[in-house]
This record gives structure tokens, C-alpha cells and sequence, in this order.
């Protein structure tokens, strides 16, 4: 029962409930959750950091389905996954990434979700601009 509920890039703001309802299901009893935000600092920025701006590939939305396949089929146990990225401009505190994944058991769901935001960041085709506070960016490929 490995199922990719939800892949999406999009520049809308990423809700988790929605996320929550789409891997709702009554024969799985663990749900994990990741949300990564815009943090106001980075190791490399001189300044503090007030946003970022994201471009992605055009396949970028089927890569980011065929990562959360992915994930779920190396399981252990079945899992379904949804998870997605914003693209555009965003502000500290804001929400780019939102994963959440159902399994029978804790141990797949955490597996699964690892796996799919180590791959994310490793292999999605999503630039960002780091934006600070003194008007300097910075541009980050993939895995940055």
C-alpha cells in the first residue's frame, strides 16, 4: 500500500492540515510530520537572513513524486506519503517544505519521512536565493 497521496510544488503557502488529511487512513496508526521554515540566519550569511526566494525546474514536481515513491517502497512496512514545496518568495518563519507520512508503526513513518526530505535536498531541482538583511544574496543549488 505504498501511495503518494500529495507531490506538489506550488507557490501557494503549504498548509500541514491538508497534508494531515491526505494520509489519513484507518488502517495506519503512526503519522510523522517535517516542516522546514526559513530560519532569520545562516552559517554563511554575514547578515541576518530575511527570506528566501525559490525557482524550480519545470520536473521538478515529478521528481519530487518519484523521491516520496521512493522512499515508501525501500519501507520496511507500507507507507503513504504527501509532501510539498514552495517556490517563490518567502519570509522568515514561513513554510517551504511540508511532509507527512502514515505507516502501521513510528519506525517507517520516521524512516520514510527522513528519507524523503534527505532526498529533497539532495536531488529535488529547487534553487534558492538567500536574501539578508543588508541587501547582499547568495544563490543555493541543490543541497544547499
Amino acid at each position: 500500500m505504498n501511495d503518494v497521496r500529495l507531490a506538489v510544488v506550488s507557490e501557494e503557502r503549504l498548509d500541514l492540515d491538508t497534508h494531515l488529511t491526505a494520509v489519513e487512513d484507518p488502517r495506519l496508526g503512526a503519522v510523522t510530520t517535517f516542516v522546514g521554515r526559513v530560519r532569520d540566519n545562516d552559517p554563511d550569511a554575514a547578515t541576518p537572513v530575511v527570506g528566501l526566494e525559490y525557482s524550480a525546474h519545470p520536473d521538478a514536481e515529478a521528481t519530487l513524486r518519484r523521491i516520496a515513491q521512493a522512499a515508501g517502497a525501500e519501507a520496511d512496512a507500507p507507507a503513504v506519503v504527501a509532501v510539498s514545496h514552495r517556490i517563490g518568495r518567502l519570509d522568515v518563519g514561513d513554510a517551504a517544505v511540508v511532509i507527512a507520512v502514515a505507516s502501521e508503526h513510528r519506525a517507517e513513518a520516521f524512516e520514510v519521512c527522513r528519507a524523503v526530505i534527505e532526498a529533497i535536498k539532495s536531488d529535488l531541482p529547487v534553487w534558492k536565493r538567500q536574501l539578508e538583511v543588508d541587501g547582499t544574496s547568495s544563490w543555493k543549488g541543490i543541497g544547499g
